[in-house]
């Protein structure tokens, strides 16, 4: 191909809104012009690219999207009131009576520390674990009673939908946690759930939480729960939680707890749940 042709070719394949003057017109002398303009811009766009690469290639990867950790005693299934009701009938058996009241405001707190918060270190030594024995009895004759919340499963689902690792945290004994389970329909869908097994102490201290996080595979993680001791223990393992009134303790306590958001119902929460922090990413 002769010089004058190499150049019109050139010409051609220059963007409309380059400079009339680099065209090819006729001597030697722009057409060096042209091909040196045209070498130009080619290194300056490998050069961008290369240097997009290299700044992706040092910027962090986005995080996964944080793991939901759900409550399952009050939050997913209705339970509260039916342990308030064996708890109280546990410390009746051991010639303790409390008002059912005071009872319910400690519902959500684990057994190992409920007895002593309601009655004091010498009720806990002389019969902590005769009330604790007592309590599950009665608990598992009210079990059949048991139903889930409404909004329940469709929330877990909702999660995963958006990608969210889901775990179950419950302290409970690994029957009741099973019973959960079916009632929900969760063993496929759940990512994993926590018994008492994997605790050693129970809410308000943390390791529920740490543990369920540790199932969901470590990370960024939120709690949705019903009482103050979900948002406590949440709060001491450096979570924030997502309430719902649906244990029967205030807005304004659970709040107070830490909660930075509540709602009604399971199915509230469901519809604003691209308003709290476990939206889509």
């Amino acid at each position: 191909m002769c010089e004058k042709k190499r150049c019109s070719t050139i010409a051609r394949e220059w963007p409309r809104a380059a400079d009339e003057s680099l065209r090819f017109k006729s001597s030697g002398r722009k057409c060096r012009r042209v091909r040196s303009a045209f070498r130009m811009q080619r290194v300056a766009r490998t050069r961008t690219r290369l240097l997009a690469w290299l700044t992706d290639a040092r910027e962090p990867s986005h995080p996964s999207a944080a793991a939901a950790i759900l409550d399952i005693d009050g939050t997913l299934v209705d339970t509260n009131f039916q342990h308030a009701i064996a708890w109280y009938r546990a410390f009746h058996q051991n010639e303790i009576v409390l008002p059912i009241w005071r009872i319910h405001r400690h519902i959500g707190m684990g057994g190992d520390q409920l007895v002593k918060a309601l009655c004091g270190e010498q009720v806990e030594e002389e019969k902590g674990d005769d009330i604790r024995t007592a309590e599950k009895v009665l608990y598992a004759e009210l079990i059949g009673e048991v139903e889930p919340l409404a909004g329940s499963r469709e929330l877990i689902e909702d999660l995963k939908q958006r990608g969210r690792a889901v775990v179950l945290a419950s302290s409970a004994k690994q029957e009741e946690v099973e019973h959960y389970l079916d009632l929900l329909d969760a063993r496929e869908l759940a990512d994993d759930w926590t018994t008492s097994a994997d605790v050693e102490a129970t809410k308000p201290e943390p390791d529920l939480v740490q543990a369920a996080v540790e199932k969901a595979g470590g990370g960024e993680a939120v709690m949705v729960g019903d009482s103050t001791w979900d948002c406590e223990a949440a709060k001491r393992a450096g979570l924030e939680t997502v309430a719902v009134l649906t244990g029967g303790f205030s807005e304004a306590e659970l709040r107070a707890a830490g909660a930075v958001a509540v709602y009604h119902s399971i199915e509230d929460l469901r519809e604003a749940l691209d308003e709290t922090p476990l939206a889509a990413s």
